[in-house]
């Protein structure tokens, strides 16, 4: 409108000053037949009609100026009149929405808190609720249903936005604002995660009861939580003796992953110990809420303890459950090799590889196979479950379906790889960043095939996904020991840490090294109960 206004004005100005000439001229034309004036009469014309002139030019441009300002000043009220309406308006235009937009390095940092914070909440507040499975049974619908069933709707917004993620970090999305979108949502569903927590925070308090004291649910959740104490430190001997005989037996590197667990159970039960101790002291004294943080800070401890604990017995289980799959994985492999030799047919499962890439398939599979079979009759202690996936690895190109036991044998390696990376997390949670739990969750999904299969997936496809599922769950512990290593310990030296407190910080026990035991709950709520323990 502006524009238009000022274009208009300076049409119009210039007619009129176009118009006084015109008129002037056409004013002083001869007809061809007139008489010739006389000299005296043309002076006296000449002298009048100068005059005459100057006060017609006069008068002419007093109305384009005019017409002009005019213009001029209907411009400047449509240019004030858009600022006042930009200035006053709430809808932000597109430039502000931009600015409002934070620096994608920013939200990429956010997007990775919050996926940690969301995967710890999700941690604890699993931790707190078995306590409460094991004091009132798993299917008691009012003290555990509901919160067993917002822990998996929590757990499935979590699954997605992990997903979110492992496809950011593969380049997917392309585009840049698409990128950006993809980092606020998996942002979203974090905090839909916590949201989902949280609004159960206050129930699951009220369920537990720790506020009772001894002669209510405080004391129930004490007499469950000494019980698994007790248990667990019968089973952590047992499992030092189990870890030392499966050292005797097969090659250090088959328990490498466990080294330590014994002594690292320890430690959390020590520190068990002592908090179990101050919520009995708590609680004489009157002071539920804080024996209530001391408790939870107990509990914590111990679930800590049972992960290092079910680690070591799981890892014997895999390991004699590998040993005795890998004769039967060397069979069906030279089914499965034999196969891939065999002459095109009308039904040929390898149509679609080129017969020089399948012969070279072929005579990698024969190798990774002669290597094991050397390895086994070498008589040297050996690592199970590294035999398998060397196996595994070395036939799936050349795997068609007809032995259905490398699938079950690649099963073992992934489930032995995500089960290890997963305790690494649970127990050093404080320490453990977004890239190790990104892997472990896509591990996690490749390991659960999806229900029903989709059309054209095959023997091939199958194995495939379950030798990502065991790369990425041993990339996920390996990312996992360099954050540990990374973080360092908060207490440093021999003879500084007799109460398990530096375990406790790294496993996320306490927040921070002096402040309380999380809870069941997200970001707003986990934190609540102002007990310290130290």
């Amino acid at each position: 409108m502006r524009v238009a206004h000022a274009v208009v004005g300076g049409l119009v100005g210039m007619v009129w000053l176009v118009l006084p000439g015109m008129t002037i001229s056409g004013g002083g034309a001869v007809a061809g037949g007139a008489q010739r004036p006389v000299a005296g009469a043309m002076e006296q014309g000449e002298s009048a009609g100068n005059a005459q002139d100057g006060e017609t030019s006069a008068t002419d441009l007093v109305l384009p100026v005019a017409v002009l300002a005019a213009a001029g000043l209907m411009a400047s009220y449509g240019f004030l009149r858009r600022r006042r309406r930009a200035r006053d308006r709430t809808t932000p235009s597109g430039a502000q929405v931009r600015a409002a937009e934070p620096p994608a390095a920013e939200l990429d940092e956010r997007a990775r808190a919050a996926l940690v914070e969301a995967d710890d909440s999700v941690r604890v507040s699993a931790e707190e609720l078995a306590f409460v499975v094991g004091r009132f049974g798993a299917g008691d619908a009012e003290h555990v249903d509901p919160f067993t069933r917002v822990l998996r709707e929590a757990r499935g917004e979590l699954a997605v936005a992990f997903r979110m993620r492992w496809q950011y970090e593969g380049g997917v999305p392309q585009e840049p604002a698409a990128r950006g979108h993809a980092l606020a949502g998996i942002v979203g569903r974090c905090e839909e995660v916590g949201r989902l927590l949280d609004g159960q925070a206050a129930a699951f308090d009220q369920s537990r009861g720790l506020e009772e004291g001894l002669g209510g649910g405080l004391g129930h959740a004490l007499v469950v939580a000494e019980g698994r104490f007790r248990e667990l430190t019968w089973r952590t001997g047992a499992a030092g003796t189990a870890l030392s005989e499966l050292g005797e037996r097969f090659a250090a590197s088959a328990t490498a992953a466990v080294a330590g667990h014994v002594e690292q159970a320890k430690d959390r039960l020590v520190f068990a110990t002592t908090q179990l101790n101050h919520t009995r002291q708590a609680a004489d004294s009157g002071d539920n809420e804080r024996a209530g943080g001391r408790l939870r800070a107990a509990e914590g401890a111990i679930a800590q303890a049972a992960v290092f604990i079910d680690g070591i017995e799981r890892l014997a289980g895999e390991l004699a459950t590998a040993a005795a799959m890998v004769p039967a994985a060397l069979t069906g492999s030279e089914v499965e090799i034999s196969g891939a030799r065999e002459p095109a047919s009308a039904g040929d499962p390898y149509a679609d590889i080129p017969a020089g890439e399948l012969r070279s398939r072929v005579a990698h599979a024969d190798a990774t196979l002669a290597g094991v079979r050397e390895e086994l009759a070498s008589g040297r202690r050996y690592d199970p479950l590294d035999l398998l996936r060397r196996i595994v690895r070395g036939v799936a190109p050349v795997v068609a379906g007809r032995a259905g036991v490398l699938p079950a044998a690649a099963a073992v390696c992934a489930r032995s790889a995500v089960g290890g990376a997963d305790g690494v997390v649970a127990t050093h949670r404080a320490a453990v960043g977004d890239e190790a739990r990104t892997r472990l969750a896509e591990a996690r999904r490749l390991l659960a095939p999806p229900v029903p299969a989709p059309a054209g997936r095959g023997p091939r496809e199958e194995l495939a996904d379950l030798v990502s599922a065991d790369t990425l769950g041993r990339q996920a512990h390996e990312l996992a020991e360099q954050d540990i290593r990374l973080h360092g310990h908060p207490v440093d030296g021999p003879g500084h840490d007799i109460s398990g407190l530096t375990g406790a910080v790294l496993g996320g026990i306490l927040l921070p090294a002096d402040g309380p035991a999380p809870s069941f709950g997200g970001p707003r709520t986990r934190a609540r109960r102002p007990a310290a323990a130290g």
